[in-house]
């Protein structure tokens, strides 16, 4: 492709110019001396589209913008598609540069200009010679005085040269770098940038940054810093990026609407993207910044928009709930349901009676009450008459919502029947004879609910809970079971807001804020191995009191062998010690029946000791359990941690938590300490982002979507994430132009369609 020659139109002033004069009732007004002539100036080619337009009836003035704005848009594509050059291509880039460039993902003269600086450095701060302290990192000037070639060692020769600028001297010194001897000229002025070493007197700089004084380019300034790769240096990349700006700068061209980068106080996004790579300053750098993420997070909600657009076009129908089954329901209810409940169900009725089909998150924390609120929704949905079905990760949990909602159901005239893979034969053919009559109101179970052969009668209400452990095909799955199927799915371990408006953009978000019972009385002790017997010597005293409790040990797949013996042998320890309280083993393994059985001899308290892997990490709900001791603690995420500690103390009964563990990393000894500081769950999810990273946090299933944001942060633009939504709904809301859409696919399409949105 050859070198643009010519600047591309004013496409944001020609947009606003086509908005003014469809406002102003299509009357030539927009502009002085009219459309045609603004034309003529700015855009020939587009003067020619509305040739004539003064003399234009009003209707053919309208169709003559339209297809004006039809070819604006083109133009625009085509004009994008024009920094898709190759690599190759690109201004001061050879064969080699060009293979280490791709080994960045750089594929392309976009890729390289959109390619953004992790950081800045300053290199800003210069000084006389004479006043540079030890340990500071400083630019100097000066000229070289002498310079000298070492060989300290058989493998090691350094390149000394006496700097002098008139106040005193410095030696910069260079390891292994014979090249830099035949480059820096004696006699000559350069600057210096480094760390300032006073040794025996004498001050030295190892491994500077130099350049020809005078260019403040890589030194003298606030530098951009790049991730980079072995063979390419943060000074070639810069160049690169500078000699390209110059080249291509002229075709970057605004993706956002101008309205909206008004409203946001933007910059242009040329001026953004210059502004991000060499910036006058942190100012200019986080305002350069700001625009991009802002442009980031607008694509990326506005792809979730326009397919909640789309979801909402396909059509459901409204569900009437019938008031006097919802209102038994409630009344039958053994306690008094906490605020946000109250205003979830007020928000998923609503949800329930639209035309459309329902797409919202319930989340809350460990104990807030999720499963009530899931209950009166299928109330509400099956009253209606409609089926419901709740899909739950586990047979452990799938029986347990079994189990919690005949009970909370009781009284109402409604079937509910489970469906688990375990379950085969005639009971099987009985329940699915059921659902396809619409006998069976609702079905709880685990990924059976979406097999072949599973066939609803009208399934109106799908309840997905723990989704994160669903794979996108499941979820999808279960809606197709219905026509137009309301979709609640719920979040046992909270979502910091920032990573729920991502992940579930495209939902509606009901967060559960209050604790239906008293605040938790849950002590959290993290112990040294070396303390374990004290641990279990304060087990058995709990034990002889006639509390009962859990011992969790982890399971990684890595070593899920290791794991298992772990647990395994752990269990004929406890087994035999604690053999007059009754000690039980549940782990993946164990068959259904069997996992059934010990679980209820768990409610009963004739096993008082459970011995377990994570497989009761979610939901598991056994009242009176008080006491929890988690092996090697260090192995588990924060959050699931926290999800862990939920499964004792849930009457509000004092309660103690051990984490046994001596964590050998930075990450693991932060985690285990704000385990055990923290309780609420929404700040451990925040604290847990903060540790691990957004792309560790959401896991493989979801990290393209962190792969794709170069410069948003979902730790710390929250408020930025929200006004991109904002402005994003309401223009899908409006009508969103070609390219956007285009561009929206081109970032996220993959994203998007992995997460089944």
């Amino acid at each position: 492709m050859s070198t643009p020659t010519t600047k591309e139109p004013p496409w944001a002033l020609i947009e606003k110019v086509i908005g003014l004069e469809r406002r102003k009732g299509f009357r030539d007004e927009a502009v002085v001396g009219g459309l045609e002539a603004f034309l003529n100036l700015h855009w020939p080619e587009g003067a020619a589209i509305v040739r004539g337009y003064a003399s234009m009836a009003p209707a053919e003035r309208e169709r003559a913008l339209a297809q004006l704005e039809e070819a604006l848009d083109a133009r625009k594509r085509e004009v994008f598609r024009s920094l898709k050059v190759p690599i190759e291509e690109a201004a001061g880039v050879g064969p080699t540069t060009a293979k280490l460039l791709r080994k960045l993902g750089i594929e392309t003269v976009e890729d390289l200009l959109t390619t953004f600086p992790r950081r800045l450095e300053d290199r800003s701060v210069r000084k006389p010679i004479s006043s540079v302290q030890d340990g500071e990192s400083v630019t100097i000037r000066g000229t070289v005085r002498a310079k000298s070639r070492i060989k300290a060692r058989p493998k090691l020769e350094l390149i000394k040269v006496a700097v002098d600028d008139g106040t005193g001297v410095i030696f910069a010194i260079w390891f292994n770098q014979p090249w830099i001897w035949d480059e820096i000229e004696q006699g000559k002025e350069y600057s210096f940038f480094g760390k300032v070493l006073i040794r025996f007197g004498e001050r030295q700089m190892e491994n500077p940054i130099w350049e020809p004084a005078g260019r403040d380019f890589h030194t003298g300034r606030w530098v951009p810093i790049y991730s980079s790769t072995e063979g390419l240096s943060q000074g070639t990349l810069r160049a690169v990026i500078k000699r390209n700006l110059a080249r291509f700068g002229p075709l970057i061209e605004d993706l956002l609407p101008e309205d909206v980068r008004r409203r946001n106080k933007l910059l242009p996004r040329c001026k953004a993207i210059g502004g991000i790579h060499f910036p006058e300053g942190p100012g200019a750098f986080e305002t350069a910044r700001r625009t991009l993420a802002f442009e980031e997070l607008f694509l990326l909600q506005l792809g979730l928009a326009l397919r909640k657009k789309r979801w909402r076009e396909e059509g459901g129908r409204a569900l009437e709930p019938d008031p006097e089954m919802v209102r038994k329901f409630f009344e039958m209810l053994p306690f008094e349901l906490t605020g946000s409940q109250v205003r979830a169900l007020r928000e998923i009725e609503r949800d329930l009676r639209a035309p459309y089909p329902m797409m919202r998150l319930l989340q809350g924390d460990v104990g807030s009450g999720k499963t009530v609120v899931a209950a009166g929704a299928c109330v509400m949905a099956i009253s209606a008459g409609a089926q419901a079905a709740v899909m739950a990760p586990t047979e452990i949990l799938a029986d347990q919502h079994f189990l919690v909602f005949q009970e909370l159901l009781e009284g109402l005239s409604i079937r509910v029947e489970r469906l688990l893979g375990s379950i085969r034969g005639r009971e099987r053919d009985r329940i699915l004879e059921g659902l396809s009559r619409g006998e069976v109101d609702l079905l709880i179970g685990t990924h059976a609910l979406f097999q072949e052969g599973v066939e609803f009668r009208d399934l109106g209400l799908a309840v997905i809970d723990e989704q994160h452990r669903f794979g996108v095909v499941q979820r999808e799955a279960l809606s197709k079971k219905g026509k137009g199927t309301n979709i609640l799915v719920m979040s046992a371990t909270p979502i910091p807001r920032t990573v729920a408006l991502t992940l579930y953009g495209e939902f509606s978000i009901s967060v559960l804020s209050e604790m239906p019972i008293p605040k938790k009385n849950v002590r959290t002790v993290w112990v040294s191995e070396s303390r374990r017997g004290e641990v279990y010597e304060e087990v058995e005293r709990l034990l002889l009191e006639g509390e009962k409790g859990y011992v969790i040990f982890p399971l990684v797949e890595e070593s899920e062998e290791m794991d298992l013996r772990a647990a395994t042998v752990a269990y004929e320890e406890l087994s035999e010690r604690f053999a007059w309280a009754g000690v039980g083993l549940m782990h993946g393994r164990i068959p259904p029946e069997e996992k059934r059985r010990v679980m209820e001899e768990f409610r009963r308290g004739k096993i008082r000791l459970l011995v377990s892997t994570t497989v009761v990490e979610v939901g598991l709900d056994v009242p009176d359990a008080t006491f929890l001791v988690i092996e090697h603690a260090d192995r588990f995420g924060l959050s699931q941690l926290h999800q862990l500690r939920g499964r004792i103390g849930r009457q509000g009964q004092p309660a103690v938590c051990y984490a046994i563990a001596d964590p050998t990393t930075e990450e693991a000894r932060r985690r285990l300490s704000a385990f055990r500081d923290i309780e609420d769950g929404f700040r451990i999810a925040e604290e847990d982002l903060r540790i691990r990273g957004p792309g560790d946090l959401l896991g493989t299933a979801q990290h393209g979507f962190v792969s794709r944001l170069k410069v948003a942060d979902l730790i710390r633009d929250l408020g930025l994430l929200e006004s991109a939504r904002e402005e994003a709904f309401r223009v899908a809301r409006e009508g969103a132009p070609g390219y956007l859409v285009e561009e929206v696919e081109r970032r996220f399409g993959e994203a998007l369609e992995r997460l089944g949105v």
